[in-house]
């Protein structure tokens, strides 16, 4: 998507529509056509904008001026003033604290929107996937050129300025996991891009494949050879067959470039990629349970520590990222790390990759820089709410967090959300109305771990089963209240207790139910009623 100086948001609720927003839309993109502005202003709308009286509603980015009312008439004026010349309008312009305050949302935000900054999606949909002719004319392969004339050292460092943090859920310092393996001893280290993409809602990753494998290559390029590896394993899901099939291509047209191999363009660098397909576990998603599906082994994970920076693949110091993580390494290192952190927030700079699902009226992938809120997600990007009120939403598949109505202005970047007891997770957001029904939502969630736990620990293996049946109990009218107490015990057990990743996040969504709609959980029991009439209640 390309960048514009300035974004129009115009309100298109009902109460706008009723009052000509429509007229005020085709008029703005008329005037913009007739100003010359059309590949440098942008127009999107607001779905849903509140409790504001004075409709409709214009706002400009990235001054974030308020216009209200603006009628059909008054656009080509306001165009030629503030687009034009870059002058406020007075006349048109909200100074009234008391509407300026109910959408302190909208004001909160700095910069353009939509901010759909694509770093990591940049290329996916513009080059062709199956040639490398097409990649090299879209600068591809340039950041790999550029590292070679680097000192390895000198890369692990720009990586840890930039601040890049990994993408596949739990925000890990990217440099700082490279700047361990690159120090750690071992006569071979390994690089692993973890491609298993299990999460469900979630196909960000999918698509990075699809449509631009070749950028993967270079990333684990670079990081191999900033950390001192020779060989790379790309573990991707079984049922990308797509993804599969062009990653495959890609690397067999990269090796004959001579970009993978023996001395690679005479620098002395030795550097080669196997494709691990996986069989559809959703726990190999889990990096060491990876580590043990490469050996051979059964999908378990591991014991940590050691981590895989010090003792991975083999027994060998391992670097693993997802994918989303390793797109980030060439612009990174072509742009620099100062260019980089002018995406998103100081703790959590860059972009992040969302997959937006559910009751919203426009489902897809977005990139937007991280620190921006669900409620903007979900009114600008997902066209506002479909069949109702939000209600809650699902964050990183299932092993991520339950975000109620409460929550959708806290900024979505890792500290923000850790701060209000919330996973970021890989990306996926489940938009859900007020006909869902938490429990069940919940219960499904349940259903899914159980039959995904590996059975290693026991935390897991018998936590995830008791909490099935519990919530089955309470969504078929057999719940009793101490089935809460119950719900809270095993949760938080799960959460200290379990081996990996899968069963100390297991609990979440009970924790987030119990947190958040304690009431809804509370009339099953009480009432034997489900408030939304999804539940059989038997």
């Amino acid at each position: 998507m390309k960048t514009v100086r300035s974004m129009v948001l115009i309100s298109n609720d009902p109460k706008s529509k009723a009052n000509a927003s429509q007229e005020v839309i085709t008029a703005f993109k008329l005037a913009i056509k007739n100003f010359g502005l059309t590949d440098e202003v942008a127009v999107s709308t607001i779905p849903e904008i509140g409790t504001v009286r004075t409709l409709p509603l214009v706002v400009i980015f990235p001054e974030a001026t308020v216009y209200a009312p603006v009628k059909p008439e008054d656009v080509p004026h306001l165009v030629e003033e503030h687009l034009y010349k870059g002058r406020e309008v007075p006349d048109l312009k909200v100074i009234d604290p008391d509407t300026l305050r109910k959408i302190t949302w909208l004001r909160q935000r700095k910069g353009t929107l939509p901010a759909e900054n694509r770093i990591v999606l940049g290329n996916v949909g513009i080059v062709d996937p199956e040639s490398i002719d097409d990649f090299f004319a879209y600068e591809g392969g340039q950041a790999f050129a550029t590292a070679l004339q680097m000192a390895p050292e000198l890369i692990v460092e720009i990586i840890k300025a930039s601040g890049l943090r990994g993408r596949g859920g739990a925000g890990f310092p990217t440099g700082i996991k490279w700047d361990s393996v690159r120090k750690t001893p071992g006569k071979k280290k390994y690089v692993i891009c973890n491609a298993d993409e299990s999460e469900p809602g979630t196909f960000k990753d999918r698509v990075i494949m699809e449509g631009d494998p070749f950028s993967i290559i270079e990333a684990m390029l670079i990081a191999a050879y900033a950390i001192g590896s020779d060989e790379g394993y790309i573990y991707i899901r079984g049922e990308y067959q797509l993804a599969l099939d062009r990653i495959q291509k890609a690397i067999q047209q990269v090796r004959e470039y001579g970009m993978l191999g023996k001395n690679i363009f005479g620098s002395g660098f030795n550097f080669d990629i196997h494709i691990h397909a996986g069989a559809g576990a959703y726990i190999c998603g889990e990096e060491t349970a990876l580590l043990e599906s490469i050996e051979g082994g059964r999908g378990e994970p591991r014991i940590k520590p050691p981590y895989p920076t010090t003792s991975g693949l083999w027994g060998m110091p391992t670097l693993i990222n997802n994918v989303e993580t390793f797109a980030n390494i060439p612009p990174i290192v072509l742009n620099g790390a100062e260019w980089f952190k002018s995406f998103g927030t100081p703790s959590s700079p860059g972009t992040k990759v969302y997959t937006i699902l559910g009751n919203v009226n426009n489902t897809g992938l977005i990139e937007v820089p991280m620190g921006i809120t669900l409620r903007e997600v979900i009114n600008i990007y997902g066209k506002g709410i479909k069949g109702g009120q939000f209600k809650f939403a699902q964050t990183g598949g299932s092993s991520g967090s339950i975000i109620p109505a409460s929550l959708q202005d806290t900024p979505m970047d890792f500290d923000s959300y850790r701060k209000v007891g919330v996973a970021l997770g890989s990306g996926a957001l489940l938009i859900c109305n007020d006909s869902n029904c938490i429990v069940d939502s919940v219960r499904v969630l349940a259903r899914f771990f159980q039959e995904e736990c590996c059975g290693k620990c026991v935390p897991c293996r018998v936590g995830t089963d008791q909490t099935l049946k519990i919530l089955t109990n309470i969504t078929e009218g057999r719940g009793t209240m101490e089935d809460i107490a119950h719900l809270e015990w095993l949760s938080k057990g799960m959460e200290d207790f379990s081996n990996c990743g899968l069963g100390q996040t297991a609990g979440t969504p009970i924790k987030n139910m119990l947190d958040h709609f304690r009431a809804e959980l509370e009339a099953h029991i009480k009432l034997g009623v489900c408030p939304t009439g999804v539940c059989p209640m038997s």
